[in-house]
């Protein structure tokens, strides 16, 4: 089983902890239904304590078994071997994007690296699909190395689903982010669209 998204692993997740947590509920039913008998009688603790067991190994399990089909992880892991296809470089000062590509097409199965750096506060660097759902994020903190050269903030992504993202900067970094109506004025409609994927992604 293998993810491609961030997307579809949320939606499995989430059935996969419905079920999880439907099952502890069913532990304390279980209890409660024992305590309300009128027959007072024994609790057979062997099925109970190996039932719990169950829940234990199912959680852990659960994690365990989806670690590496996180499609960012074992690709963050091995960065320092993976050469990105295409690297953008680019600065914030005064709540302004500096440097930021535009008109950015990405195509299927693309590995891009973001490299952000700030000039003055702490920002955010995050990707959001039409609907509002996130695709990834970073944090993006201000400094210069020795050298006096801005320290990089980096992110590596590989696109595996059509769509077009807008860019949003993910941390609060004072009301100068917004105007008088309360715009964000970071916010980048339709900053970066993937082409060439299979039909269905998103």
């Amino acid at each position: 089983m293998t993810f491609t998204n961030s997307a579809e692993l949320l939606s499995f997740h989430w059935v996969a902890y419905s079920i999880y947590a439907a099952m502890i509920i069913s532990v304390i039913a279980w209890f409660g239904y024992n305590l309300t008998r009128k027959e007072a009688k024994s609790i057979v603790r062997i099925p109970f304590y190996t039932y719990m067991a169950f829940l234990v190994a199912g959680g852990v399990g659960h994690h365990i078994f989806t670690y590496n089909t996180i499609p960012w992880v074992s690709q963050d892991i091995t960065r320092h071997s993976i050469t990105p296809d295409a690297t953008y470089k680019f600065e914030i000062q005064d709540h302004k994007w500096i440097g930021l590509p535009k008109n950015l097409k990405v195509q299927c199965g693309q590995t891009i690296e973001f490299d952000a750096r700030s000039r003055d506060l702490v920002y955010g660097f995050g990707l959001f699909r039409q609907d509002g759902s996130l695709v990834l994020q970073m944090q993006v903190n201000p400094g210069t190395d020795v050298n006096g050269i801005l320290d990089p903030n980096d992110i590596l992504w590989t696109f595996n689903h059509n769509g077009v993202f807008d860019l949003k900067s993910t941390e609060y970094s004072g009301p100068d982010q917004y105007d008088d109506n309360g715009k964000d004025l970071m916010e980048v409609k339709h900053f970066m669209e993937v082409v060439g994927c299979q039909e269905g992604g998103k």
